[in-house]
């Protein structure tokens, strides 16, 4: 049974981006006039469209995506960078490279954690739950999806609170706890209807029906794989489709209702061929031919076993030539890795000396303010000194020649005094003494009378 197992779905779909026209994203990443932030969204799509099927070259472009992000101001920079380590580590896991995708993943959430962004914090718990779910410490998975739906619910992200509740179902469905596992899976479709996520609804549409035909419950498992196909076909899911199909072709069969399980059996192909899903093919055909051998058709049951038998094989082959691949595409990627290295190298040596050059220039204009500074400031001394003196010399001038004025006034006032005696003197020496003149008259008229 091909079941509905949403973990990677919705790590791609809620924390990542949904597809879109490679060309276009190409374009506006190998523009260099666009604006660094609108290369950066474009790579980062470019990464998450890469993930699942081409992880290396998705890895290449985290790579650079990370470059870029450092030539951002710094308000920007972390989250860019944040963003292209989990982007990393979840191409890494894709891989199957667990080390290298835990210490993306861990260095992704301590940045988030520096500024603070739930947001990212959020995803990081979501990626490292899958983490450690895939590591078989499941506890600790679910630590980390409790984690991140309290992120959700706090920034009141339904699709992210809606995408954790079908997580931890999935945890509960490895556990074989089917009661809780559908009790979480209702309350996902609970909030996913409120947002009408057409895709998300019918992933649990399907996981609930998977939970019933576990539990035999063929009659719940028919109803709601019904309405995950309903559901698939409005929103042209053909993946979905082709799963649903595969699972309707099985329960059929466990019922014994062949002709029903043949026929969506033929749906199940025609959809897989068209999609060229050779795994859910390869499955449909080994299903039928158990039917038709239940209804002792042998004829038809070894047909659809040769045809299952030799896309078994081409898929084994596949595997082999991938591998292969996988051997050249991992020496290209290295090779881009070294010339990355070595352009970064470069760049980090010409930022390196374009910032020593800035800093000794810097360092030259320091000094010259530096200095003439100290010359002001000396100068300041100098001409404060000289005021100083200057108003001290003028105190003393000002004090002397008080005292000048001072002594001045007092011998004025002496020679006032002086002058004064004299003057006295002088009228009393008049007074005292007869005239010459006088006595000359008198002598006269006396000599005149005798």
């Amino acid at each position: 049974m091909k079941k509905h197992l949403l973990f990677i779905f919705l790590i791609v779909n809620s924390c990542l981006s949904c597809a879109q026209n490679l060309d276009s994203l190409w374009a506006v990443y190998n523009n260099k006039a666009e604006a660094d932030t609108n290369r950066l969204k474009a790579i980062q799509k470019l990464i998450r469209n890469y993930a699942g099927n081409n992880p290396d070259t998705a890895i290449v472009l985290a790579q650079q995506e990370e470059q870029l992000a450092d030539l951002l101001p710094p308000s920007n920079k972390k989250t860019w960078i944040a963003d292209a380590f989990g982007n990393a580590g979840f191409c890494f896991m894709n891989k199957g490279d667990l080390p290298k995708a835990l210490d993306y993943y861990l260095k992704s959430l301590k940045l988030y954690e520096e500024i603070k962004d739930k947001k990212g914090i959020g995803y990081c718990y979501v990626y490292l739950g899958l983490f450690y779910y895939y590591q078989a410490e499941d506890l600790k998975g679910l630590t980390y999806f409790l984690k991140a739906l309290k992120i959700k619910q706090e920034l009141g992200d339904k699709n992210g609170i809606g995408a954790c509740y079908v997580n931890i179902g999935n945890f509960y469905i490895g556990k074989a706890d089917h009661t809780t596992a559908l009790y979480y899976f209702l309350k996902a479709l609970e909030i996913l209807t409120e947002v009408k996520n057409k895709k998300y609804i019918e992933n649990c549409y399907g996981n609930i029906g998977n939970l019933y035909f576990d539990q035999f419950d063929y009659t719940k498992a028919l109803e709601y794989y019904i309405k995950a196909l309903r559901m698939q076909q409005e929103i042209n899911d053909k993946n979905g489709i082709a799963i649903t199909y595969l699972n309707i072709v099985e329960l059929y069969g466990r019922t014994a209702d062949y002709k029903l399980s043949i026929l969506y059996g033929d749906s199940a192909l025609q959809t897989s061929k068209e999609i060229g899903d050779i795994d859910s093919e390869r499955l449909t055909y080994w299903k039928l031919a158990k039917t038709y051998s239940k209804m002792n058709r042998y004829k038809e049951a070894y047909e659809c076993h040769v045809k299952f038998k030799t896309l078994t094989d081409s898929i084994f082959n596949a595997d082999n030539s991938k591998q292969l691949g996988d051997l050249k595409t991992q020496f290209e990627v290295e090779k881009k890795e070294a010339e990355l290295k070595i352009k970064s190298d470069t760049e980090k040596e010409k930022i390196k000396a374009v910032s020593l050059e800035e800093k000794k220039r810097q360092e030259l204009i320091i000094g010259a303010v530096a200095g003439i500074l100290l010359v002001v400031v000396i100068f300041s001394l100098f001409l404060y000194k000289r005021f100083k003196v200057t108003q001290k010399q003028k105190q003393i001038i000002e004090e002397q020649k008080l005292l000048v004025d001072k002594a001045y006034d007092e011998l004025h006032e002496k020679n006032k005094e002086v002058m004064d005696s004299i003057y006295y003197a002088e009228k009393i020496q008049r007074a005292l003494i007869t005239p010459e003149k006088y006595i000359a008259n008198s002598l006269n008229k006396l000599m005149k009378n005798s």
